[in-house]
């Protein structure tokens, strides 16, 4: 099972998960909030506690992916045409995190925040975890 960690305050982050439950045609993601209960214990889990609000997590095959690299790796796993941006892992994770982080630092200023998280409808209530 691959789930996607996220703000679930954060509009862009909302937007990413709806984005990623139109194109997930082999139906491979679950999602919780990072707010969530099940969001805090996979944190604690793999010890990302002091750096997680600002992040998208991907947690597949018992690891977790942060950043730019859970992004790429999302991408990777919803088939062509977005795993061809996959190929961008190539530039230095510095770089890639650095764009992330600046992007993740100004998300609530561009984006907007919710005053609560995300309840999804009952079409969607089975892909996410409590």
């Amino acid at each position: 099972m691959k789930v996607i960690l996220f703000d679930g305050v954060c509009n862009l982050c909302n937007g990413l998960v709806n984005w990623v439950i139109d194109r997930d045609t082999k139906n491979q993601f679950k999602f919780s909030s990072l707010q969530s209960a099940y969001g805090q214990k996979i944190i604690q889990q793999f010890g990302i506690a002091g750096e997680y609000m600002d992040t998208v997590v991907l947690v597949e095959d018992d690891r977790a992916f942060l950043r730019s690299e859970a992004v790429l790796r999302i991408l990777l796993h919803l088939g062509y045409p977005y795993k061809i941006l996959y190929g961008s892992i190539i530039v230095p994770k510095f770089i890639r995190d650095g764009i992330y982080s600046f992007i993740a630092k100004n998300r609530y200023q561009w984006f907007g925040k919710r005053d609560t998280c995300r309840i999804p409808d009952i079409r969607l209530k089975s892909k996410f975890l409590e």
